[in-house]
């Protein structure tokens, strides 16, 4: 299955590398030059990355903050991974542009889709930040929502691993990848692959998630050129 407009989904987590927090700029450096990879294909591109190597929304309330406060202070942690990001994709000179749930002038532009469609149809690489804009909303909600809006074609979700397994590959070595599954499958098989609204989202909108090893090298390549590589959930 191939691909022209993707909305590709990264963690907060996977900049941090083999820190305990923060960005890696080593790490950042990778998955910029993969993007370049994938974007030199011809396709077109909008990213949507976690906050959760800097704040996460649901831990700041469990230590007494306030949960919609807390949720900002999150939204603000994906805007500055999102800042990460575009600074290390231009350096490849790769136009870019930073789109926001929250509009922070000069940072950020409010996110519009017809904006957001017009940037990648000129040739850039979106940058969509900010999560929704409203608390009690995760960034997988947020990128089910903007790839929606984009009208991309898939959500590219990268992890560290390979795929959708049936337990978890990294503690039982007798676990069983999924090529492929449909919406009701994985939600009756309880498959953690994104939060029930963001999946609800995707099903509803006949909008398939993609799960690949983003770690690997030319990995993205191989998936947004229709090579089988990791799970996909569709109808």
């Amino acid at each position: 299955m191939k691909f022209n407009r993707i909305l590709l989904k990264l963690s907060g987590e996977a900049l941090m590398g083999d820190q305990q927090y923060g960005i890696d700029p080593q790490r950042l450096n990778d998955y910029a030059l993969e993007i370049e990879k994938a974007y030199q294909s011809g396709i077109q591109i909008a990213i949507v990355i976690g906050g959760g190597n800097i704040f996460r929304g649901l831990k700041g309330a469990s230590q007494g903050l306030d949960r919609v406060q807390g949720d900002y202070m999150g939204m603000l942690a994906t805007v500055i991974n999102s800042m990460a990001i575009q600074g290390a994709i231009e350096k490849l000179g790769i136009a870019t542009k930073l789109l926001g749930g929250l509009e922070i002038d000069p940072i950020a532009e409010r996110m519009s889709s017809k904006r957001a469609i017009s940037y990648m149809e000129d040739g850039k690489i979106v940058i969509i930040s900010g999560g929704t804009g409203n608390p009690y909303f995760t960034t997988d909600t947020a990128s089910a929502l903007r790839a929606i809006e984009i009208k991309a074609d898939v959500i590219l979700k990268g992890t560290r691993v390979d795929g959708v397994y049936d337990k978890d590959p990294e503690k039982f070595q007798d676990a069983v990848k999924y090529q492929k599954l449909s919406f009701t499958e994985a939600y009756e098989k309880r498959l953690a692959i994104m939060d029930l609204t963001s999946f609800t989202l995707c099903q509803e909108n006949h909008l398939p998630i993609y799960v690949f090893n983003m770690n690997r090298k030319d990995e993205l390549l191989k998936v947004v050129q229709g090579k089988p590589m990791g799970t996909i959930i569709a109808d």
